[in-house]
């Protein structure tokens, strides 16, 4: 009796099809893609002062930003510190689950910061962060 030799038979079956692979991994970059949600900036730049504590936080939507004179933005646009409440409002009303982030200039008067503050808890939401640089060590 002869023995037939297994190995060639196993190269033969061993050959795997990548297409539904593939597939997969092309719907998921377009469901990635359709559902990602676009940041809204404040529309001003900032020298944001350091901080040893500062933790990355991703989803940002509402971004505040203050000028070290003290003009407020929001959405590309300057606001009075009267109208930030409404604007955080509607904005959050758009973007639920988006947080406030708070861009002011490190040379931005504590009492500006405050009165933005106040208004944003005003509008509902408690959770609003002072976006800082992370300091180097």
């Amino acid at each position: 009796m002869k023995r037939r030799s297994s190995r060639h038979s196993e190269e033969q079956t061993s050959e795997i099809d990548m297409t539904p692979m593939l597939d997969i991994v092309f719907i998921m970059l377009i469901f990635f893609i359709v559902t990602t949600s676009f940041v809204k900036e404040s529309g001003i730049d900032v020298n944001r002062p350091s901080a040893q504590t500062a933790t990355r936080k991703e989803q940002g939507n509402i971004i505040v930003g203050i000028k070290a004179n003290g003009d407020v933005w929001i959405d590309k646009r300057q606001v009075d510190i009267r109208a930030v409440r409404a604007n955080v409002a509607r904005l959050h009303a758009e973007q639920p689950l988006g947080s406030v982030v708070i861009a002011a200039d490190k040379d931005t008067r504590v009492s500006v910061l405050t009165k933005v503050m106040d208004q944003i808890r005003m509008a509902g939401i408690t959770n609003a962060s002072i976006a800082t640089e992370t300091e180097s060590q």
